[in-house]
């Protein structure tokens, strides 16, 4: 179990996943007392470990217990397969959708690993996250499904009742290696997103990935995608964060002002401030001056980074309980969060049909009964505490 208060594996931790990595200091951590069960277990549930195998190898192997090796290598001998095999089934997917006439880009995954650090196996990832226009959702769908995908989440119908609202749908395949996550947008559509879906497509770019090019994000698009990621899942987990700054790392020409004014205008410019206030604190990466005033000003985006920064350091990711209306943080107003709670507490999903099932023909009923359904759980979440 985690101790309650921060501990060191967690700074060397950081220390290591660093874009500009301090071997100095990273030697002197070494010489903490360090738990090495606790940092495979950080390290695992953050997601982090080739950016941790990375950041020490200007180490002697020596300086580490026999176990902490050998788990690291295996794993990368096992990751580096499995990237492999993940990379092929979006080659697979890429070919399907092309040949269809589906306008289409990959974001997340191989790609995102390739083209911000390089090498398909220097990130984790599970599934390939695809974005397609929302007008050509349909005709995706019936391509997918026409090659062996199916959907396990309902058919058609059941999906457009409670689910369409999270704006993106899973398919898997017998025999693949990982599930395909299909978007037709970055977030749910209760809340605002740094980044319009429909002004990504004038402006992709393409990546060689073992041959095929394949449509990616343009590198400030990508910025506002990375950015309203992490805030949305509440900065979770390290890998996020390492995500951002590598990307700060890496292009270094990014005009943060424009990113910035863009998701303002989408009404997450906190999104961007909080990203930034993120990779300071936990990795020292050094805010750009056109962002220090608004981030030093807005008392919201301290008070809420000192407080996502002290779970990330207290407390192990999969012990992070999930609350709803968590993603609120994407918005700039008031007025939005409203509307999103709002929406959120009217919005039937998947979990009130199976509390409840009904058939087809009461599903609006859902719409009365999920405000009760909502209020109960709080008041029952309360009363466990």
């Amino acid at each position: 179990m985690p101790p309650s208060k921060a501990y060191p594996e967690f700074e060397l931790l950081c220390l290591a996943v660093r874009p500009n990595r301090d071997d100095r200091r990273i030697r002197e951590s070494l010489h903490q007392r360090i738990d090495y069960a606790r940092l495979l277990a950080l390290v695992e549930g953050h997601r982090v470990r080739p950016a941790l195998i990375e950041g020490f190898s200007g180490q002697s192997r020596d300086d580490f217990p026999r176990d902490f090796k050998s788990s690291l290598d295996e794993f990368s001998h096992h990751h580096l397969v499995r990237t492999l095999t993940v990379s092929s089934e979006l080659q697979r997917v890429a070919r399907l959708f092309s040949s269809g006439g589906v306008q289409f880009a990959s974001f997340k995954g191989p790609t995102l690993a390739l083209s911000l650090y390089g090498n398909l196996a220097a990130r984790e990832y599970n599934d390939v996250d695809i974005i397609v226009p929302e007008r050509q959702m349909a005709l995706a769908e019936s391509l997918l499904i026409s090659a062996g995908y199916f959907n396990g989440q309902g058919n058609r119908a059941f999906r457009q009742a409670f689910l369409s609202q999270q704006r993106q749908y899973a398919f898997s395949r017998d025999g693949a290696a990982s599930d395909i996550d299909l978007h037709w947008d970055f977030s749910a559509d209760s809340l605002p997103f740094p980044l319009e879906a429909s002004r990504i497509w004038s402006n992709l770019i393409s990546l060689d990935l073992g041959g095929q090019r394949i449509p990616i994000l343009a590198d400030e698009d990508l910025a506002l995608l990375l950015a309203g990621h992490g805030t949305k899942e509440e900065w979770r987990s390290l890998g996020w964060v390492c995500d951002f700054a590598t990307l700060v790392d890496r292009r270094p020409e990014l005009d943060w002002s424009r990113i910035y004014a863009r998701a303002c205008r989408q009404g997450s410019g906190i999104s961007v401030l909080l990203a930034w206030a993120m990779v300071k604190e936990l990795l020292e990466v050094p805010v750009p001056p056109v962002l220090a005033a608004p981030i030093g000003q807005s008392r919201h985006v301290g008070r809420l980074a000192a407080r996502l920064v002290e779970r990330l350091r207290t407390t192990f990711p999969d012990q992070v309980e999930r609350l709803p209306l968590e993603d609120g943080a994407l918005c700039d107003r008031s007025l939005d969060r409203l509307r999103a709670s709002l929406k959120v507490a009217l919005t039937p999903t998947a979990g009130d049909h199976d509390a409840w099932p009904l058939p087809p023909a009461l599903w609006p009923l859902y719409r009365v009964t999920r405000p009760v359904r909502l209020a109960a759980g709080l008041v029952l979440r309360a009363w466990r505490h």
